[in-house]
């Protein structure tokens, strides 16, 4: 029976774990508190939680929350980022600062419950953001639209096109413009 404290963070670990819609496993050893600081400001301001957690009690609330297949990830300090609007994230983040430091080191992750290893994090990572994902789903969209619009205009622009071509004509034949206005 664990502590009421561990029980507690099992809970906190259970919820952020059942919430988020990925987080990824890193080793930080190494880190200066400098840098464990720059990271975690980077975290947050995309809305990422980031907290080291003893592996017994994240391979208890995987367990309870049905996520399986953690338990080599979980050797040496581990630090949990969860991300829960963008599930590209902590991952994105992690593994960037990854490259910067050459200290961090990515362990796993976690993708819609399931486990996933340190090649598919990094796979995760160079996946553009959800914002550029939804720009370009509504340019492609869009697109259609676009053409239909310049399809339809493309009679009306002729007749504009004919009509001014006539008008030109009419003018220098010496007509002039009353010439066309008349007919």
């Amino acid at each position: 029976m664990p502590t009421p404290e561990k029980a507690k963070t099992i809970e906190e670990l259970e919820a952020k774990l059942s919430s988020a819609s990925s987080a990824v496993l890193a080793d930080f050893r190494g880190l200066s508190v400098g840098q464990v600081t720059k990271l975690r400001r980077k975290l947050l301001e995309v809305g990422v939680d980031y907290k080291v957690y003893k592996n017994t009690l994240i391979r208890i609330a995987a367990g309870r929350v049905g996520v399986n297949g953690l338990d080599h990830y979980l050797e040496g300090p581990t630090a949990l980022a969860f991300g829960h609007k963008d599930p590209v994230a902590p991952a994105r983040i992690l593994v960037d600062f990854a490259k910067e430091t050459k200290i961090l080191a990515i362990k796993g992750g976690i993708l819609k419950g399931s486990a996933i290893g340190k090649e598919q994090v990094m796979q995760l990572a160079a996946l553009p953001s959800r914002e550029v994902l939804i720009g370009t789903l509504l340019g492609v969209m869009q697109s259609p639209m676009a053409g239909l619009v310049n399809v339809l205009s493309g009679p009306a622009r002729k007749l504009v096109w004919t009509l001014e071509a006539v008008r030109k004509q009419k003018e220098e034949a010496g007509g002039g413009a009353s010439a066309v206005e008349a007919q």
